[in-house]
């Protein structure tokens, strides 16, 4: 092999090992900034109502992506492009919010909450079949092994406390609605701008909240500094860095693949929460953290479908 043909190869070899390490870093990314939001919002919710809460973050991450795309000069879709980023808004930040959000208004505890979210891998994959995506056997059983991982980790955590039944309930369609607006994304919406995407998602987002900020909680807010400031994190790191770099990841791999990255949420937050709020982390949290990155690498493998 000559001097030009070595170059080339490896050229060629140390591209695909650069948009790994690449595409690595962006997942870490994504998941410090998503996990971060649970800490925040739980500061926010103690100062203002829920409602409210996501329809200011919707709002103001709206005006974020808009002023962001007319400094681009980003073209402007098609109304059809337009109307499946209006699903994915409805489904993957109003529904999905809504619901945990009104979970937890309604009496179900932070780990069960966490524990529906923790689910969104194992409910993608099943949407996902349903809607021809094939799955191995090996990435089933990494995401089964992902799932029993979370179970190990929050075990300390779950308490009912007398939560009703419409709060599960509530959780119930955040989950659906998170793992319905990933599958509908990658199908429906990945040629659209960016910027305009998640602009047009977070303005119909903020439109199904308004109705239960204004007549249910009546805006119920006492803007001190901890709302304040709880807010703006919600809003400029968690939903406008968080949701950019998600949206990013679908257009980059398969709906499962991006989806398996939720079963790391738990445990991260739950770290989170023991140095930013002083919640319980305990050792036994230990082969629960292992079981669910094992069951990541499991189930994502590029080999595992078959």
């Amino acid at each position: 092999m000559d001097g030009s043909s070595r170059k080339a190869s490896l050229v060629a070899t140390a591209a695909p090992a650069e948009s790994r390490l690449h595409a690595h870093a962006m997942k870490a990314a994504f998941l410090l900034l998503w996990c971060s939001g649970y800490p925040a919002g739980k500061l926010a919710v103690l100062h203002g109502g829920p409602f409210t809460l996501l329809f200011l973050r919707f709002l103001a991450a709206a005006a974020i992506f808009a002023a962001l795309a007319a400094f681009a000069r980003a073209a402007w879709p098609g109304w059809r492009a337009l109307a499946h980023s209006a699903v994915v808004g409805l489904l993957s930040l109003a529904l999905s919010f809504g619901g945990v959000y009104e979970g937890l208004r309604l009496g179900v505890s932070t780990g069960v909450s966490a524990l529906f979210i923790g689910a969104v891998p194992l409910a993608t994959a099943l949407f996902a079949s349903f809607a021809g995506e094939r799955l191995g056997r090996w990435q089933w059983g990494g995401l089964g092994l992902g799932f029993v991982g979370v179970l190990l980790v929050l075990e300390g955590r779950i308490e009912a406390h007398g939560a009703s039944t419409a709060g599960y309930f509530a959780c119930l369609l955040g989950l659906i609605g998170l793992s319905l607006g990933t599958l509908y994304q990658k199908r429906h919406s990945a040629t659209i701008d960016l910027r305009i995407g998640l602009a047009a998602q977070h303005v119909v987002a903020a439109l199904a909240m308004l109705p239960l900020a204004l007549w249910v909680e009546h805006f119920q807010s006492d803007w001190s500094p901890t709302y304040v400031g709880a807010l703006a994190w919600i809003v400029l790191v968690n939903a406008v860095g968080g949701f950019a770099l998600l949206f990013a990841l679908i257009r980059r791999g398969a709906a499962t693949d991006v989806a398996a990255l939720f079963y790391l949420v738990p445990p991260i937050t739950a770290v989170m929460g023991y140095f930013v709020l002083g919640e319980r982390l305990a050792l036994s949290m230990l082969p629960g953290f292992a079981l669910v990155a094992f069951g990541i690498w499991l189930g994502t493998r590029r080999e595992a479908v078959s």
